[in-house]
């Protein structure tokens, strides 16, 4: 025999009985799924991606924070409604328009704003922060914190009111709801003039803010973003969630609480990844109210409303918002009636109304803070140029070229 032929068949003998050994025999198990045998390599865990907003909560460290602002020291505070996304369509002459143009801010005025306070010095802060609720020998009471902050930074605390994108704002130029994106990060969405959709972060106050702090950490203490004032009546965020007591027909009525039970489930992941980002909730009453002329019985109705439909959703808050900035039994400051001793009742510490400076007063009577905002507005950027001159100069803010032809305080 050849024996290079030899060694050849004696090698293949050799391997079919290796193989045969691995695979446990032949007959049956030869026609095995080969794929059942072999040995899957598991993929490798994706990446994820990294939270923009850790770079803004770590961005000031504890040892940086050498600064005391003291209870003697003011904190300012600056508060905005929704800003106008589309001011043609805000200003198109209609019946809102007036009342747009006093209250609101356009996009580019409320973008001008943030860079003139950044530029100031001014590092927002959480409302939360500045005051707290003691108790000693004369019983609970709320004192004003020393804060701690970086060298030549001055304090300043954002709210937004009515950030509940009402049905009249979504034909008169503004955003329309909050969304989160495919990345789990809000983005405001709405329509723009020829009724394409829009998401963006460019149209709204509450994403412009999370897109300025971003690219300015410094602007923000620890993270902090602002307080949103909320009603409940139409519901919170762009999402309907409240309940509807106009309705009587039983089959309608078992629809809207469909819907709603959507809504309520649809915004909870808004809300939850608004306070991580460094964003707070206050109540401004569940209607509107004006809380200085409203029975206590109706103010009482309210409350618990706003407490079941929004405080369910948003979770207990310390701070109180005043609608049309009425303070309840006419003068809260001085005196202490039921309406605002109920109200403190219900676990709120912090009333805040609107004024000429960012006033803040601790109740002498009732565990309570008073105070007051200033309100960047059009009838402030017409009108009070001077009482903000800290903040902005109103001149170089108001844009003429979008706003109504009306009077203002011009340049001598």
């Amino acid at each position: 025999m050849n024996v290079k032929r030899y060694l050849s068949a004696l090698l293949a003998a050799a391997l079919t009985l290796g193989l045969t050994a691995c695979t446990g025999g032949g007959g049956e198990q030869d026609s095995k799924d080969p794929s059942e045998t072999s040995v899957v390599t598991p993929s490798p865990e994706p990446t994820p991606k990294p939270d923009p907003y850790e770079a803004v909560k770590t961005y000031w460290s504890e040892d940086q924070l050498t600064q005391e602002w003291g209870p003697e020291k003011p904190v300012e505070h600056l508060f905005f409604h929704p800003v106008v996304a589309y001011p043609e369509l805000a200003f198109d002459g209609e019946s809102n328009a007036q009342g747009i143009d006093d209250w609101m801010v356009t996009v580019g005025e409320y973008n001008k704003i943030l860079q003139n306070v950044y530029e100031k010095g001014y590092i927002l802060i959480p409302m939360e922060s500045v005051w707290s609720e003691v108790t000693d020998a004369s019983g609970p009471h709320m004192v004003r914190n020393t804060l701690k902050l970086p060298e030549g930074k001055m304090p300043l605390i954002l709210s937004f009111d009515d950030t509940n994108y009402y049905p009249y704002m979504l034909h008169d130029g503004f955003t329309h709801k909050l969304i989160l994106d495919e990345n789990g990060e809000i983005r405001a969405w709405g329509l723009d003039p020829q009724g394409n959709e829009v998401v963006s972060r460019d149209l709204d106050a509450i994403t412009i803010l999370d897109q300025f702090v971003e690219e300015h950490p410094d602007f923000s203490l620890n993270g902090a973003k602002a307080c949103l004032s909320l009603t409940g009546y139409e519901g919170i965020l762009g999402y309907r969630t409240q309940t509807d007591s106009k309705i009587t027909d039983p089959a309608e009525v078992a629809k809207w609480e469909e819907n709603r039970q959507k809504e309520r489930e649809a915004v909870k992941p808004i809300i939850q990844r608004l306070k991580e980002t460094g964003w707070t909730f206050g109540s401004h009453t569940w209607g509107h109210i004006n809380l200085a002329n409203k029975s206590l019985e109706l103010i009482q109705k309210d409350t618990q409303r706003w407490l079941d439909e929004v405080g369910s959703l948003v979770g207990p808050t310390q701070i109180l918002f005043y609608p049309h900035g009425a303070r309840p039994d006419g003068d809260d400051w001085h005196t202490t009636g039921p309406a605002l001793r109920y109200l403190q009742e219900q676990g709120f510490r912090v009333f805040a109304s609107v004024g000429i400076n960012s006033f803040s007063y601790i109740k002498k009577d009732l565990s309570a803070v008073i105070c007051d905002r200033l309100h960047p507005d059009g009838k402030t950027l017409r009108w009070s140029r001077d009482r903000y001159l800290q903040f902005y100069d109103a001149w170089e803010i108001i844009d003429l070229d979008v706003r109504p032809d009306m009077p203002y305080d011009r340049k001598p």
